[in-house]
């Protein structure tokens, strides 16, 4: 039995805690919300650019030369982005460099003043990543300490960039093992993403607005109508799953037959260039470029106008995701994540023309879901919902960021993400290989070839 005293010696061991890890993470959390309200800023900036001069578009295949020469000649192991922040956390090794976040940064901006579809995600996330590593080698802190650290950098990153600070914070909890979360790094987590929102936020930055008139409160709990909205909330959590599946597995592919085919590593981003062209030029709209949130006409195809009938087409969500696909399997950087809103939002839109359900609430569910099955990230995409949509749909959230979660499989927008706990059977996997290993096992099994 406890007597007082060891009350008291365990609250001050808490209480040293938390001073420890609140000076360690109030410079990464400062220096990452800063850096993700300037890269809000010049995104903002570049993608005027772009807009005012259409002809930048076809410097796309020379910038993706540039882009991939930066990185060759002074990136090292930086090119790797998200995925070596992935495994650093799981096993310490060269560490990450402090090179990441003046190339992501400039290579992102390069990529969306040229035209190519992707995201800001995975910038935010490498600079606050970038940040952490580059402290704690100054600090020389132990392996443990240098895993919370970066992941405190990965949450003041996301939660920086998107004003959602939960659902950042549970996102570096959450990405790096399915199935498992890191409880002992929840507290500075928690602490680095609230930071960096607040950061950013002081910055001047405003982030954009959804909004979803439809209310699940006005509809009786225990009702017909009820029982037929959540059974479609569900059929579509699976085929956003599903599209979620799709994204991971065509991005994942077309690197592979890039490295397959073309020895020479700067044709990539040439060829990838061009068929990015070729594509504007097919689809007759330049709307499936950069991030998608708003579109260069108020009428254009966006993620703001997909919450309104009428506002995309049956295949904005297709196209996007073959843009996309394209641009970050060509060696462009940026991140998956907005472009993930853009298609979710747009087969959201879709999919509630044919259940004859509400646009603006399954615009809202594609949003998250789709980036829920393609991260393996459940819990932290339905409080994205709950930070930018409000509460009001918070249970339709959880069953379609669950079910898109179980239906996306044993795939990762993140190759280096492990495989904690089976979603088919719940069986804990004790020796936790990175999904890309998993995966290229699988490949050999089927065509034949010997598992060694």
């Amino acid at each position: 039995m406890k007597t007082t005293l060891h009350y008291v010696q365990d609250h001050l061991s808490l209480l040293r805690f938390l001073g420890k890890w609140f000076l360690l993470i109030l410079p990464v959390a400062l220096l990452s919300g800063t850096t993700s309200a300037f890269f809000l800023w010049a995104l903002d900036e570049v993608t005027q650019l772009r807009w005012q001069h259409g002809w930048l578009l076809y410097g796309l295949p020379l910038i993706g030369v540039l882009i991939l020469w930066l990185y060759q000649k002074g990136g090292k192991n930086a090119e790797r982005g998200n995925n070596l922040l992935i495994d650093e956390i799981h096993q310490p090794g060269g560490g990450v460099p402090g090179r990441m976040a003046p190339l992501v940064l400039l290579t992102s901006l390069l990529t969306h003043l040229f035209g190519g579809s992707a995201g800001r995600e995975g910038t935010a996330v490498q600079m606050g990543g970038s940040i952490a590593g580059v402290l704690g080698r100054q600090l020389r802190l132990s392996e443990a300490d240098l895993r919370i650290l970066l992941m405190s950098g990965i949450a003041a990153g996301f939660g920086a960039i998107f004003g959602t600070p939960l659902a950042g914070a549970v996102f570096a909890l959450e990405v790096l093992t399915i199935g498992k979360l890191r409880y002992q790094a929840l507290i500075p987590c928690l602490m680095a993403s609230i930071l960096g929102d607040i950061t950013c936020a002081a910055w001047g930055i405003h982030h954009i607005h959804y909004q979803v008139a439809f209310s699940h409160t006005a509809i009786p709990t225990f009702s017909v109508p009820n029982g037929w909205l959540l059974t479609k909330v569900a059929l579509a959590g699976a085929l956003f799953g599903l599209a979620a599946l799709v994204f991971s597995e065509l991005t994942h592919g077309l690197q592979r037959l890039y490295k397959t085919y073309l020895p020479s590593t700067y044709l990539r981003p040439i060829i990838g260039g061009v068929l990015l062209i070729g594509l504007v030029w097919l689809v007759g709209t330049r709307d499936y470029l950069g991030l998608g949130v708003v579109s260069q006409q108020p009428n254009g195809i966006s993620i703001l106008n997909a919450f309104h009938s009428g506002g995309i087409t049956p295949w904005s969500w297709f196209w996007k995701l073959l843009f996309t696909a394209i641009t970050l399997s060509s060696g462009f950087k940026g991140g998956e994540v907005t472009p993930l809103f853009f298609i979710g939002a747009c087969l959201g839109n879709l999919l509630a023309g044919w259940f004859n359900a509400p646009v603006d609430l399954f615009a809202a569910l594609g949003f998250i879901a789709i980036f829920a099955g393609a991260s393996n990230t459940p819990l932290a995409s339905t409080l994205m919902g709950l930070e930018l949509f409000g509460s009001d749909n918070l249970i339709f959230f959880a069953i379609a960021c669950f079910v898109a979660y179980f239906f996306s499989g044993h795939t990762s927008i993140y190759s280096a993400q492990r495989l904690g706990v089976t979603k088919s059977t719940g069986r804990d996997i004790v020796h936790q290989a990175p999904l890309s290993r998993i995966q290229t096992l699988r490949r050999r099994a089927f065509t034949g070839n010997r598992i060694d």
